[in-house]
């Protein structure tokens, strides 16, 4: 009797498992579908002239590209001469030194010639003290804080407290952006001055890639299986992913690694919160809060043309720390934010959006982790038979193909920055291979988030830094990581 209650039970769950994941890639599909809508409208808008006539006019808002940085002495000299060197007039490079141990500081003050323009800044900074404010003598809108160490949210205000821009982009130190970046992601504040208050670009994978100058020269495909199947999530997550959610008005995260925000919306909800560790979707969630609750019409953007390339972790140990981390945080803001799912006072975003995207992605890992414990069992255990064991397999599988190959064709049909076919191939292949043992410890993976948030764990982690032109050999300028970065 007991045996059969269990029986009914593995049977039961299976089918439930089952059908949640159709739910769940049926909204995978319909992002997707939307992402080409959206592509195909943003290829079309590349051939009509530009908002702006040249990105040296005079009435493009002035843009303070804020860098925290917390012991990126092999990257930050090489990001700092991209940032330098961007196609965009008024704009302020503001390195925020927070804390750093392995001499990020004096990288900056060798390169740069920093002298200090203030021992105690004259302005309320909401962070953790600051030991002085210092300013290149050679580049007039190249300036550094050094200050103690608080964590990314915390230098990020302290940027804020010190900018003037209407605009701020924050940027990883471990990221470079593309020459024509700035001007291609502000686009939308251009185009939709009185509502956009955000917008984001894509990230791409650059351990593989060449790099001269602070600038990426040449896009290759990494042949280290993890770096390889990182490139295939990120090209999954932007252009196919964000593309959609954008589309619907619902884009719940404009990646800190290269986000472009108003400044003073940032600081009417009092900026980052100190107290996450995914301050990302903690802020862009909020501003929608923000707008939503006070009435306003706004608009946050994708933009897929501009392009910030940065890291990725090349050891298990390293993206396992970082995904973790990204499923807590992800946790954590649904959690404190759980009066807006499904309430119709959100609009769209509250009643569908929130909702599907927190079952896709905060529960989705937890339910594909059961579903292989319970359908293996009950398989083996001639419970269920084969065609449901198959049916399973392709839903979880074969749609997961689908949609990494969707992302892979967005890629080459829209910019092509892989253009060689033993790129794409590479590319192809690792998209049926994510699905063989990385995407079930991707699952595992959040399963231990899962405790670790139960735990009130508010850890980092941290992962290991190489110079860019380093990159992928792991040589004599590798970093050691410490125990708390700012990434």
């Amino acid at each position: 009797m007991i045996r059969e209650l269990l029986l009914e039970i593995l049977v039961g769950s299976s089918v439930m498992i089952l059908g949640i994941y159709v739910v769940i890639n049926g909204y995978y599909l319909l992002i997707h579908g939307l992402s080409l809508l959206e592509l195909h409208e943003d290829l079309q808008a590349r051939g009509h002239d530009p908002a702006y006539e040249d990105y040296e006019s005079d009435f493009l808002p002035g843009i303070a590209v804020l860098v925290p940085a917390y012991n990126e002495a092999a990257t930050i000299v090489d990001s700092v001469r991209s940032l330098l060197d961007i196609e965009y007039p008024n704009t302020t490079v503001l390195v925020i030194n927070d804390g750093s141990t392995d001499g990020t500081f004096d990288a900056l003050a060798d390169a740069y010639d920093l002298e200090k323009v203030h021992d105690t800044p004259p302005w309320e900074l909401p962070s953790e003290p600051v030991h002085g404010v210092y300013q290149s003598a050679r580049i007039e809108n190249l300036l550094v804080i050094d200050k103690e160490n608080g964590g990314k949210s915390d230098a990020l205000n302290a940027g804020i407290g010190l900018t003037n821009q209407p605009l701020f982009c924050s940027v990883d130190a471990d990221s470079l952006i593309n020459r024509d970046g700035l001007r291609r992601v502000v686009t939308p504040f251009l185009t939709n001055p009185s509502e956009t208050i955000a917008a984001g670009g894509t990230v791409r994978v650059a351990n593989a890639c060449d790099i001269e100058g602070g600038q990426v020269t040449d896009v290759s495909v990494s042949e280290r299986n993890l770096v390889g199947l990182q490139e295939i999530e990120y090209l999954r997550a932007f252009y196919s992913g964000r593309l959609g959610l954008g589309r619907l008005k619902g884009l719940l995260v404009i990646s800190g690694t290269f986000g472009l925000f108003r400044t003073d919306l940032v600081e009417a909800i009092d900026g980052y919160r100190l107290d996450t560790v995914t301050e990302d979707l903690d802020l862009v969630v909020r501003l929608h809060r923000h707008m939503r609750e006070t009435g306003q019409s706004y608009s946050i953007d994708f933009v897929p043309e501009p392009i910030v390339w940065t890291q990725v972790p090349e050891r298990l140990g390293d993206l396992s720390a970082q995904r973790r981390r990204w499923y807590r945080g992800l946790l954590e803001v649904f959690s404190r934010n759980r009066d807006m799912v499904g309430n119709p006072r959100y609009g769209l975003l509250g009643t569908v959006l929130m909702p599907i995207f927190f079952l896709a992605e905060g529960i989705g890992p937890i339910i594909e982790t059961l579903g292989y414990v319970f359908v293996t069992v009950a398989f083996a255990y001639g419970v269920l038979n084969l065609p449901f064991f198959l049916t399973f397999m392709t839903v979880i599988v074969g749609i997961g193909v689908f949609l990494s190959w969707f992302g892979i064709f967005s890629e080459v049909w829209s910019y092509r920055r892989y253009d060689r076919p033993r790129q794409i191939a590479i590319l192809l292949g690792n998209a049926v291979l994510e699905n063989f043992g990385y995407r079930q410890w991707k699952a595992l993976v959040s399963a231990r988030a899962l405790v670790e948030f139960l735990r009130d764990d508010t850890s980092w982690g941290s992962i290991e830094r190489h110079s860019f032109t380093d990159a992928e050999t792991g040589g004599p300028q590798a970093v050691a990581p410490e125990a708390r970065d700012s990434d």
